[in-house]
């Protein structure tokens, strides 16, 4: 059975320790071969459990660790980060109760695209938007452990983008004897989940290892029509070179989501008399169920006729679940390694590769088969989409926003223990990532008229028999852009103990070199993110340069470019920390980069000087100040910290539902500060309490120019979607060797949803509870029954927000502002067999 006693130290992690003498909380191997030396001398003197297996967190700076006992207690399949989601300081709103439909983070205030997520020291973050997907992680069975770096990055973190801080997470290590286990899993909404894995154990001469595993599950949207499904692979080989841990991993991942897209309904909206537009969850009939639409009206195809699909509303076309749909690929082959050059001089590598096809999933439009992108360079004719012999039809059409990744990274670290007390260290970072993205024009299949689906989850991009093509032969496409997005990154670090061990001192600096080489082949419509992929010839060209088309009129584009860009920065990465008896004190202090990203560079506008370019666009920098205290005993851990960060050039982005990619705000200087802190205690062997709390104040210190003429009252006004104050508590009881069980909850404050606070949405707590029947009394080790409910007293909360700058029509910024529904009460059970 599980140990409740380790459950609660591997609970109370969070707080900031680490689950083994061999094991650091990093997310490189170079990281981790530095604190595991850390780890080792810290293990013979520092603060254990009874078990010795609990050794206290000593880094210089705030962060956090859960290991794998406490990730099992929760929800079979969850994404990694919901799991984290008591750790103070970050909150993460989840899109559906398993997970699969991603969610958004919020760390300190800083947007996900602003934390670096990390897999075995690889990152995660698109190479473009910096985006993190949540519902793409590694099963969660698989997770040794994982921990949050709370507004710093380590100094070897390999990222461009992180302002807010860091999330880690290190897959297994294969045991030492042959093994494994099955799980299968029901719950509500029709959730079917299985997994498998097998240890291959010691094998061959060299006392080589191995795991390998695979799961597949598939459940229905909590809210109106469609399912999820996702399938993953996974496994890894580890070859130790000698006994004083030098080793060779070898890993791969392969995820595939199959996603019908939820709705997220709009809030509340003022006009200008002050009358309020009610949130379309008191409009809707459906009330907080109301989704996307289950009703299509059958087009007709008939010969001769002027045929046109009438589902034009947004209640019905726009919003039809069998046309919203959001998939991905992606993959892995990642290398570790550790190798011993000479006394005292270590050596790690790093290599990896990543894949990725997705879209945004949904986007579509009507065409009139003589629309001038398919008429090309002809004055005459058309393409008879629909197969009925004319080119008379309005015709529904996929356009979807494709990106196809392949990226390439090495991690590498040269550690030279200079003595006992002082360490030097090296690292060198390469993210290569070639971001095509295309929007390939496909058909839609109305073999059922009236239930229609596209041809192929990615349109054209792959089936070149569903492109769609213009009387030239050229292939329709909604966006053709090819970016190269190229990191090289230096790093140094001094560590150094002093006042017998008492003191140690982290000195560090980190050098990212960033370049962008953008290639945009449409037509840039000018001031604009909108394009025209086109063979039309354009029939003007204006002094400055742009270019005009018949069929758009006066509207100015700026014809197909390249472009490249560059980035650098040196950001120093220090801390310290001062051990008395079982109570520490430690410091910090790191600056933060963040480049712009790729869909920021690709909004173009012709300048004064004939250039083009997009002024207003400047790297982000933070500089963060962390001040923290930790007490530890064999049955406390209690962890608090203040915290101080300056942003400059924030830029706020938000995903526009319309426009299927994210929209760039710059919100200029931010001020934020808090408090986190956390306490474990294990007053008796069979209770264990853990409780956090987050305090956040920040202020934005500029007001926005949404144009020439037009300013965004933001001056003075806090960061949109963070809330001030954030509570968790988990208590877990050991009933005996049989049943355990534990309750967690977290209290969420209210939340701006406009970057001018004119609207926000209330306060929620969400609670769950998890119950587990141990079957090893009865001789079936590692064999159990758990249950596990999700958001148990049906809580009614909105989650993720879709920002504006205000929500009053005709303020400076206006657009009605959405949200996604929080899932209502969940309850699935879960039975594994080992063997």
């Amino acid at each position: 059975m599980i140990n409740r006693k380790r459950l609660f130290w591997a609970t109370t992690a969070i707080v900031g320790v680490m689950a083994g003498a061999g094991a650091a909380s990093a997310q490189s191997t170079g990281t981790e071969a530095t604190e595991v030396q850390e780890v080792v001398v810290t293990g013979v003197r520092g603060v254990r459990t009874t078990d010795g297996t609990i050794v206290a967190e000593t880094a210089g700076k705030t962060r956090s660790t859960v290991t794998q006992e406490f990730i099992a207690t929760q929800a079979a399949g969850q994404t990694i980060v919901q799991t984290l989601n008591l750790t103070p300081g970050l909150n993460f709103t989840n899109n559906d109760p398993y997970g699969s439909s991603g969610g958004n983070i919020r760390l300190r205030g800083f947007d996900g695209n602003r934390v670096s997520l990390t897999f075995d020291g690889i990152p995660l973050n698109d190479t473009g938007n910096y985006a993190s997907y949540t519902n793409q992680q590694l099963d969660p069975e698989l997770i040794e452990r994982a921990s949050v770096n709370t507004g710093t990055t380590d100094v070897d973190s390999p990222t461009a983008s992180a302002t807010g801080g860091t999330i880690n997470y290190v897959s297994r290590r294969p045991a030492t004897d042959f093994g494994g286990w099955v799980q299968g899993s029901l719950g509500d909404f029709n959730f079917r989940r299985i997994m498998a894995l097998v240890d291959t154990g010691e094998f061959g001469p060299w006392g080589t290892s191995a795991w390998f595993a695979v799961s597949s599950q598939e459940y229905d949207k909590f809210k109106g029509q469609g399912d999820l499904k996702k399938t993953q692979y996974n496994f890894r080989i580890y070859q130790p070179i000698s006994s004083n841990g030098d080793f060779v991993a070898l890993s791969a991942h392969y995820n595939e989501n199959r996603n019908f897209a939820y709705y997220s309904p709009s809030l509340e909206s003022t006009a200008a008399n002050g009358v309020v537009t009610p949130a379309e969850v008191e409009t809707s009939p459906f009330g907080w169920n109301v989704d996307y639409s289950a009703n299509y009206v059958a087009p007709t195809f008939r010969n001769g006729v002027a045929d046109v699909d009438s589902n034009t509303s947004s209640t019905v076309a726009a919003a039809y679940y069998g046309l919203r749909i959001n998939p991905s690929d992606t993959g892995n082959i990642r290398l570790n390694s550790k190798f011993t050059l000479a006394e005292g001089l270590t050596f790690t590598f790093d290599p990896s590769f990543q894949y990725t096809q997705a879209n945004g999933g949904g986007q579509q439009t009507t065409l009139t088969e003589t629309n001038a992108l398919l008429r090309g360079t002809r004055t005459t004719g058309g393409v008879d989409l629909n197969g009925d012999g004319d080119t008379l039809d309005t015709v529904r059409v996929m356009t979807p926003s494709n990106t196809n990744t392949y990226r390439y990274g090495i991690n590498s670290s040269l550690i030279w223990n200079l003595s006992d007390d002082h360490q030097l260290r090296a690292a060198y970072t390469l993210d290569y990532g070639r971001h095509r993205q295309t929007g390939a024009y496909g058909a839609v299949d109305f073999g059922d008229p009236s239930n229609p689906r596209f041809e192929d989850w990615f349109g054209g991009l792959d089936d070149k028999d569903n492109r769609i093509t213009n009387l030239d032969g050229f292939y329709l496409r909604a966006r053709d852009r090819l970016s190269y997005a190229t990191l090289n990154q230096f790093a140094a670090e001094y560590r150094g103990d002093f006042m017998n061990d008492a003191l140690r001192i982290n000195i560090g600096v980190r050098a990212p070199f960033f370049k962008r080489e953008l290639n945009q082949y449409c037509y840039s419509q000018n001031s604009s993110s909108s394009v025209r992929c086109t063979t039309e010839v354009p029939n003007a060209t204006l002094a400055n340069g742009n270019v005009t088309f018949a069929a758009t009129g006066a509207t100015q584009y700026i014809a197909p470019y390249s472009r490249e860009l560059k980035y650098d920065d040196v950001l120093p990465n220090v801390g310290a920390t001062y051990r008395f008896g079982a109570n520490m004190i430690y410091a910090s202090y790191a600056e933060g980069l963040s480049a712009p990203r790729t869909d920021s560079l690709y909004s173009v506008t012709r300048l004064a000087n004939g250039s083009i370019g997009n002024p207003d666009v400047q790297p982000e920098n933070t500089k963060t100040f962390d001040l923290g205290y930790r007490f530890q005993t064999s049955s406390l851990i209690a962890s608090a910290a203040v915290w101080h960060t300056d942003y400059q050039n924030r830029i706020v982005s938000s995903y526009d539902q319309d426009l299927g990619f994210n929209v760039d705000r710059n919100v200029g200087a931010v001020e934020s500060y808090g408090f986190d802190g956390s306490l474990g205690w294990e007053p008796t062997d069979k209770l264990s309490i853990f409780a956090s709390l987050a305090l956040l104040e920040s202020e934005l210190k500029e007001n926005v120019n949404i144009s020439s003429s037009l300013i965004a009252l933001t001056k003075g006004k806090e960061v949109v979607e963070t809330p001030k104050e954030t509570l968790g508590l988990r208590v877990a009881y050991d009933f005996n060797d049989v049943f355990s069980a534990a309750i967690q909850g977290k209290y969420v404050g209210e939340r701006w949803v406009t970057d001018v606070n004119d609207q926000k949405v209330d306060a929620y707590t969400v609670v769950d509870l998890d119950a587990r029947f141990d079957f090893a009394p009865l001789g079936l080790e590692g064999t159990y029954l758990q249950l596990n409910v999700i958001n148990l007293f049906d809580e009614r909360y909105y989650g993720s927000l879709g920002t504006s700058t205000s929500s009053v029509v005709g303020q400076p910024g206006y657009s009605r502002p959405f949200a996604n529904i929080s899932a209502p009460r969940t309850i699935m059970a879960s039975l594994r067999y080992s063997f």
